[in-house]
């Protein structure tokens, strides 16, 4: 699954449980910006993913599995593969 289309979405969840604003995120980025991302109309680099998790107080993989996972089933299958993956290229078994 690609987070192209769910990024935005993802972004405006987190926000809105948080009880923020756009404005909120002056500190980081403008109103204007936020919206862009929300509407899916620009893509954020890794430094302001960081820096718009900083503010809404969550850990970036937090926004990215949101973002790729969609729903509950979704995200706990992201969150297996993960570490499926993790453990793969750290050179463990499964477990």
């Amino acid at each position: 699954m690609s987070p192209k289309n769910t990024f935005p979405a993802a972004l405006k969840t987190v926000r809105k449980a948080r009880g923020l604003s756009q404005e909120a995120f002056s500190d980081v980025s403008s109103r204007t910006y936020m919206s862009s991302l929300e509407r899916g109309l620009k893509s954020p680099t890794l430094s302001k993913v960081a820096e718009l998790c900083e503010v809404m107080d969550v850990h970036p993989l937090t926004l990215l599995t949101l973002a790729y996972g969609g729903d509950s089933k979704g995200v706990g299958e992201v969150i297996e593969r993960v570490r499926r993956e993790l453990a793969a290229i750290q050179g463990r078994k499964g477990k």
